[in-house]
C-alpha cells in the first residue's frame, strides 16, 4: 500500500477558465496546487494552449502533469447527441481530427508530457460489434500519432463500463497498442449512468495511470444527464476510492475537474478538503 498524498492533486486547466498563461498560474496559486493537466486544444470554450504558458507556470513552480486533447464535432447537449459525435466516431471530421492530433502530440513532445488523455467515444461492446474495426483502428492512429512524440494515450472513462473498456483495451493492445492506458473519472460512470465508480475502479486500477476528480448525482431517467457537483457532496465514495489506489501503489495524479457551477476555485478547493479527508482516513 502507497500513502496517497497533496503533492498527487493537480487541476484542469480548463476547470479554471483562465484567460492566459498568467491568470492561470494565479488561479492555480489560489489553490495552492502544483500540478495542471493542460488543455492542448480549445475544449468546452477553454483557448487550449497558450504560447510560453510552460515558462509562465514553471516561474510559479507549477508542473504540467498531462495533457488533454478533444476532438472536434462532439455535440454534449444531451447524452444521445454526445453517443453520436463524441470521440473519434464521426467520419466527417477524421481527417481534421488527425491533422489537430499532429499539432497537439507536437506541443505535448516539446513540453516534455508522458501522457495526454481522450475521449474515444461510445465504445463497442465486443470486438464483433460492426464499429470495433473502424473504432479501434482510430484509437490506434491516434495513439501512434502521440506514440511517435514520446507521449502515451489516456483513455477516458465514462461513456462505457469498465467490463468494456477492459476488453477494448486487450483488443487493441493486442493490435500494436501498447502505450495505451486510462484516465479515470469516476463522476461520468454516474453522469452517464454507465457503472459503478467504485466496482469499475476494482476492474480498470492496474491500467489507470492517472485520475480525475469530479462528483455526481444521477440522472433522474433514461437519456438525460446526470448532475456534475462539489466533490464530496456527490455519489462518489471518496474514501473506497483513494483506498483502491492506495492498495494499487497509484503514484499518479489526482486531477480536479469541474465543469459546472460559477465559483470554480471556490468549489475545487471545497472538494480538496474532502479528498484530503479521505487520503488521511486512508492512510491511517
Amino acid at each position: 500500500m502507497k500513502k496517497q498524498s497533496k503533492e498527487q492533486m493537480g487541476v484542469c486547466s480548463w476547470s479554471l477558465q483562465a484567460t492566459g498563461p498568467r491568470d492561470l498560474a494565479e488561479k492555480v496559486n489560489t489553490l495552492g496546487l502544483k500540478k495542471v493537466q493542460l488543455g492542448l486544444v480549445p475544449h468546452r470554450d477553454d483557448p487550449g494552449a497558450w504560447d510560453g504558458v510552460q515558462d509562465v507556470l514553471a516561474e510559479s513552480g507549477i508542473e504540467i502533469a498531462s495533457g488533454m486533447f478533444s476532438t472536434i464535432g462532439e455535440d454534449y447537449t444531451t447524452p444521445a447527441t454526445i453517443r453520436k459525435t463524441g470521440g473519434v466516431v464521426l467520419d466527417k471530421y477524421w481527417e481534421e481530427n488527425q491533422q489537430l492530433a499532429a499539432k497537439a502530440a507536437a506541443a505535448a513532445g516539446a513540453m516534455g508530457l508522458e501522457t495526454v488523455t481522450v475521449h474515444a467515444g461510445f465504445l463497442p461492446h465486443t470486438p464483433q460489434a460492426p464499429d470495433f474495426d473502424r473504432l479501434s483502428r482510430r484509437v490506434l492512429t491516434l495513439s501512434e500519432i502521440f506514440g511517435e512524440k514520446g507521449v502515451s494515450l489516456l483513455l477516458e472513462t465514462g461513456q462505457e463500463s469498465a467490463e468494456t473498456l477492459i476488453v477494448f483495451l486487450e483488443e487493441v493492445q493486442k493490435r500494436g497498442g501498447n502505450g495505451i492506458a486510462v484516465n479515470f473519472d469516476p463522476a461520468n460512470m454516474i453522469l452517464y449512468d454507465m457503472d459503478d465508480p467504485i466496482a469499475a475502479l476494482r476492474l480498470l486500477v492496474p491500467h489507470v495511470r492517472q485520475v480525475h476528480v469530479k462528483d455526481a448525482k444521477r440522472p433522474p431517467a433514461k437519456d438525460q444527464w446526470g448532475e456534475e457537483v462539489v466533490v464530496g457532496t456527490g455519489e462518489v465514495d471518496w474514501v473506497a476510492f483513494v483506498g483502491i489506489l492506495a492498495e494499487a501503489g497509484f503514484e499518479g495524479g489526482y486531477i480536479f475537474e469541474r465543469e459546472m457551477g460559477d465559483d470554480r476555485i471556490g468549489d475545487i478547493a471545497q472538494g480538496m478538503k474532502a479528498l484530503a479527508a479521505a487520503m488521511t482516513e486512508v492512510n491511517g
